[in-house]
C-alpha cells in the first residue's frame, strides 16, 4: 500500500468523531483508529471496491432460516423502530453472527441507494470485506458502534451513517447485530439510542423464550426502574446457580456473562432460593433489598410463569422445573377462525388442583386487617364464576399479588397464569402480543403465525396489569373477547 493511501487509515485523517450520548469520544476515536489499522493489516483499498457479490438465494434462505428464532424475536421490534425512523432517509438491518444482512427494512428511495453499496439482504458486512462500518466493527468490539461519514474505511460508504448495537444471548453468545444507516446529513445523536433500546428488547425477549420456566430476579438500584427497559434481570436455576442475565444485569453488576455464570444466588446475592420464595410469599411483599460483594445494594422482584408451587419444587434441586402446560399453535384454528375459549372446558378443568394445598391462596392474604379480609370474603365469592375480574388500587398495592392468590385457589391454578403489563408494550406491538397473528399478517412476521397471551393463557388466568394505558381501540376489542369468549388474531 502507497503512503498516501495509508495515510487516509490513520488517525487524524477522517471526520472529527460526532458526539454521542453515553459514550466517551476519545474512546471510540481509538475503537476507529484500531479498525482502520486492522483493515490496513488485512489489505483493503479505501479506494477499490471489494467483492460485493451477494449470496446466491438458496444460501441466503438457509442463513435465514438457521436464524428463524432470532428474526422471530427481532421482526416486531423492527417494526416499531421503523415508525421511530420513518422517512428519515434511513433503514433497518439485521445480520447474523458473522455480519451478513438477513432482512432489511427502510425508505423505498434510500433502499435503493444502499444497494450500490450491496447494504443488502445476503452481503456479508464483516471488517474484512467492508472495512470499518457500525456492524463489522461492532460485531468485532462487541459493543455498540457508530460509524459516521469519512469515518468509514471504504470510501464509497462515506455517504452513510451507521448506528448498531450487537444481539447477545443470556449467556454472552453473540447472536447478530441489529443496525440503522441513514444518509450522513440526516444523522441525530438519539439514533443510537433507539438502536441500543431495540437491541435490548429483543435480548430480554430471547431470554425470556429460553428461561421461562425459571426463577427470574428484576433489579436495579432505584425501585421504579424495575419493569422497564433498564432493570437487570438474572435467571436462577434450581439448585441456586446463576444460568444467565441480560446486558443490563451486567453492566449494572459490572461483569462479564461468564463471570456472571460463575456465581450462585448466594455469592452474588448473598441470598437463599429460600429467602427469596419466603420474602415474595408475605401478603403485600414489596422489593426486595440485594446487596453484592462490592457492598452496592439493588431492589429487585421475583417473576415465573406459573404456579408458585412448581417453583418451589424447582428450589428442592431440580433445575428442569417444567412451566404449565400452554396452549399451542396446533390449539389455534387454522385460517384465521377464531379461538373459542369454552367455559365449560375450564370448569371441568384443574378440579385435582384445587383441592391442593396451595402456597399462595387467599388465605395468605388474611392478616386481620379488616378491609383486606372484606375483599378475600368478596373474592372467595365469585373464585370459580365464569366471570372478569376488575382490580383497583395504587401502584405497589398487590394487584398482582391479589389475582396470583385467586388463581391458585380457583380451578384453573393447573394452567397458566399469564401476567401483561399494558403500560410496557409499546403501543405499535401490543395487538399482536394480546390477540396473537397469522402468517403473513404484518411484514416480519412469524411463519405459520403465533399465539397471543390471551390463547396461552386459556383455561388458566390473565392478568392485565395497567389496563387504562391500553389504548381505547383496543381495549374495545379485548371487551368484545370477555363478552363472546373467542380470539380473532391479527390477518385472520
Amino acid at each position: 500500500m502507497s503512503a498516501s493511501l495509508h495515510a487516509l487509515a490513520v488517525p487524524g485523517t477522517w471526520s472529527t468523531p460526532v458526539a454521542q450520548t453515553g459514550d466517551d469520544v476519545p474512546a471510540r476515536a481509538e475503537r476507529i483508529e484500531r479498525s482502520h489499522l486492522r483493515c490496513t493489516a488485512l489489505g483493503l483499498s479505501r479506494i477499490e471496491r471489494a467483492d460485493f457479490e451477494p449470496m446466491v438465494r438458496g444460501d441466503l434462505a438457509v442463513a435465514r432460516e438457521r436464524n428463524q428464532r432470532l428474526f422471530t424475536h427481532a421482526a416486531p421490534v423492527m417494526e416499531m423502530l421503523f415508525e421511530q425512523i420513518v422517512n428519515t432517509e434511513s433503514m433497518i438491518l439485521l445480520t447474523d453472527a458473522q455480519g451478513t444482512i438477513l432482512h432489511s427494512i427502510g425508505d423505498d428511495e434510500f433502499l435503493a441507494r444502499a444497494g450500490k453499496v450491496a447494504l443488502a439482504p445476503g452481503v456479508n458486512w464483516a471488517e474484512q470485506s467492508k472495512g470499518t462500518n457500525a456492524i463489522g466493527t461492532a460485531l468485532v468490539e462487541e459493543r455498540p458502534t457508530l460509524i459516521h461519514a469519512g469515518e468509514h474505511f471504504i470510501h464509497a460508504n462515506n455517504f452513510l451513517t451507521c448506528s448498531a448495537a450487537p444481539i447477545v444471548d443470556p449467556r454472552g453468545n453473540m447472536l447478530g447485530v441489529l443496525d440503522v444507516t441513514g444518509d450522513h446529513r440526516s444523522y441525530h445523536q438519539h439514533t443510537m439510542g433507539l438502536v441500543r433500546m431495540s437491541a435490548r428488547m429483543i435480548e430480554n425477549h430471547w431470554l425470556s423464550d429460553d428461561y421461562g420456566n425459571r426463577l427470574r430476579l428484576h433489579f436495579h438500584l432505584r425501585p421504579e426502574f424495575i419493569g422497564t427497559l433498564l432493570e437487570g434481570i438474572v435467571v436462577v436455576g434450581g439448585d441456586g446457580r446463576i444460568l444467565g442475565g441480560n446486558r443490563s444485569a451486567l453492566d449494572q453488576l459490572d461483569m462479564s456473562s461468564a463471570a456472571l455464570r460463575m456465581h450462585s444466588l448466594t455469592s452474588l446475592f448473598d441470598t437463599t432460593i429460600a429467602s427469596v420464595s419466603d420474602h415474595f410469599r408475605a401478603p403485600l411483599p414489596v422489593p426486595m433489598r440485594l446487596t453484592i460483594p462490592s457492598g452496592r445494594s439493588f431492589h429487585a422482584s421475583a417473576r415465573f410463569n406459573g404456579p408458585i408451587r412448581s417453583m418451589l419444587a424447582g428450589f428442592d434441586g431440580a433445575d428442569d422445573v417444567q412451566a404449565p402446560g400452554r396452549v399451542t399453535t396446533s390449539t389455534r384454528s387454522s385460517g384465521g377462525s377464531p379461538h373459542v375459549i369454552d367455559p365449560a372446558e375450564r370448569e371441568a378443568q384443574g378440579d385435582e388442583a384445587a383441592r391442593t394445598s396451595r402456597l399462595s391462596g387467599l388465605h395468605y392474604l388474611k392478616t386481620g386487617d379488616a378491609q383486606i379480609d372484606t375483599i378475600v370474603h368478596k373474592v372467595q365469592r365469585v373464585l370459580n364464576k365464569d366471570i372478569p375480574l376488575l382490580i383497583l388500587g395504587e401502584t405497589g398495592t398487590g394487584k398482582e399479588l391479589l389475582a396470583r392468590a385467586v388463581h391458585q385457589d380457583s380451578n384453573r391454578a393447573r394452567h397458566p397464569f399469564v401476567a401483561v403489563n399494558c403500560a410496557s408494550i409499546p403501543e405499535s406491538l401490543i395487538e399482536a402480543e394480546l390477540f396473537g397473528y397469522e402468517d403473513g399478517a404484518f411484514t416480519g412476521a412469524r411463519r405459520k403465525g403465533a399465539s397471543g397471551r390471551i390463547v396461552q393463557a386459556n383455561g388458566g388466568t390473565l392478568f392485565l396489569d395497567e389496563i387504562g394505558d391500553m389504548p381505547l381501540s383496543l381495549q374495545a376489542r379485548l371487551l368484545r373477547v370477555l363478552q363472546e369468549r373467542s380470539v380473532m388474531p391479527l390477518g385472520g
